[in-house]
């Protein structure tokens, strides 16, 4: 990455929040505004929700969500299949770009987070603070899961909702490692004295990224740099643990480290087959719901390194020039209540953690949840480590495959 392109990636999002601030509409800017009248101007209405399909249990889960609020609220959601998020923030981009002005767009609420969503709070995209305006966003655990204010160290000032957590795990059969690896340098140990039986994904698959930015956060001098945009000139010294780190490493990884796995669901199967020792997610319950699934064995645990994994959460946004921004705040509303969010971290319907506070929750919402872990879940949860600010990813994915991906 150039000079100038780190200059012009600081200087977006520090102009981000009044960007974002200079789009609100006359509606959102009535601050006597009722919720029942927001509900009430939703009913009708079609919300398009831009939100990833390569899942099937998501995908069965936003089916779900789109009869309860057709029942609750008359709304009509529609499930715009994508598979990059990053071509709404374009399509977003391009329409503002073409003097598309409020209620002129053709998004309504897009699934997001990290350096998408960074992306359209820099350049304006994102409709004005709403969300911690929601009623039920004050069933959110911002003290707990302090992530659900902070999107990769960007604050998101109101401008998206929390949907689900993600933190992340490795997992491994504990009758081929009883004692598994809580460090990066434990993990280095046991590729040493197993060699070939351990790797990661190739980036810039996501959780690939995120085991190279987890060794980051271990390695690094000073964690607190990683909350700031990158220095072009410090990033060199900044990051050289990391790589004397992956050098040491790498020799003794599946393929000596020559070839790496193109996804997580590889590295599953592998773990499945014997072939590696431990496999790694960023969803907690993603081993519980294999071994539901019968892809993995009971035997299978979870586990986040004792000193913290990096963790996130995952958003809803609404775009400055949506069509139906109530009846988007509407879902995004419903996608907070007990109910929907149980339904959500139930492993049989997809298994992503909530972003709720069950001590805010009433006994009959509580009841909502499983009261028991199951096989293959996270008993002992880590502490969560924030994420670099989002605009580390671009130049460390850059200068990993610069040196081990070609």
């Amino acid at each position: 990455m150039t000079n100038r392109e780190f200059s012009r990636r600081q200087l977006l999002l520090a102009m981000g929040s009044a960007a974002g601030a200079a789009t609100m509409p006359s509606w959102a800017q009535n601050a006597s505004a009722s919720w029942s009248g927001i509900t009430a101007a939703a009913r009708g209405q079609t919300v398009y929700f831009n939100a990833w399909a390569g899942s099937d249990q998501t995908n069965a889960y936003l089916q779900w969500v789109a009869g309860e609020v057709q029942k609750a609220y008359g709304i009509q959601l529609e499930h715009v299949k994508i598979t990059d998020t990053a071509d709404v923030v374009k399509r977003v981009r391009a329409e503002k770009a073409a003097g598309r002005k409020a209620r002129e767009g053709t998004v309504d609420l897009v699934w997001i987070n990290g350096e998408n969503f960074a992306a359209m709070k820099a350049d304006g995209l994102l409709l004005a603070p709403w969300a911690e305006q929601l009623p039920n966003f004050a069933k959110v655990d911002t003290v707990g899961k302090p992530t659900t204010l902070n999107d990769f160290s960007v604050p998101t000032d109101g401008l998206e909702s929390p949907w689900g957590m993600a933190q992340f795990t490795f997992f491994a059969d504990s009758r081929r490692l009883p004692a598994p690896p809580q460090s990066m340098t434990e993990l280095l140990a046991l590729a040493k004295r197993q060699p070939g039986r351990i790797t990661y994904p190739r980036l810039p698959d996501f959780t690939g990224t995120t085991f190279v930015k987890q060794a980051l956060i271990d390695t690094v001098a000073d964690r607190a740099v990683l909350a700031k945009p990158p220095v072009p000139a410090d990033f060199e010294r900044v990051t050289a643990p990391l790589w004397r780190f992956l050098d040491e490493l790498h020799p003794h990884l599946w393929r000596n480290g020559r070839q790496f796995p193109q996804s997580p669901a590889a590295i599953r199967q592998m773990v499945a087959d014997g072939e590696l020792l431990l496999g790694m997610t960023f969803n907690p319950n993603e081993a519980a719901n294999e071994i539901a699934a019968k892809r993995l064995p009971a035997t299978i645990k979870s586990w986040q390194f004792n000193g913290g994994t990096i963790g996130n959460t995952h958003f809803v946004a609404i775009p400055y020039n949506a069509r139906a921004p109530e009846g988007a705040q509407v879902v995004a509303n419903f996608l907070l209540t007990a109910r929907a969010q149980a339904r959500k971290a139930d492993i049989t319907v997809w298994g992503d953690p909530t972003v709720l506070d069950m001590a805010r929750l009433s006994p009959q919402e509580r009841a909502e949840f499983p009261a028991q872990a199951l096989p293959g879940q996270v008993t002992a949860p880590a502490p969560t480590l924030p994420e670099p600010h989002a605009t580390w990813v671009d130049p460390v994915e850059k200068e990993w495959i610069r040196r081990y991906g070609r």
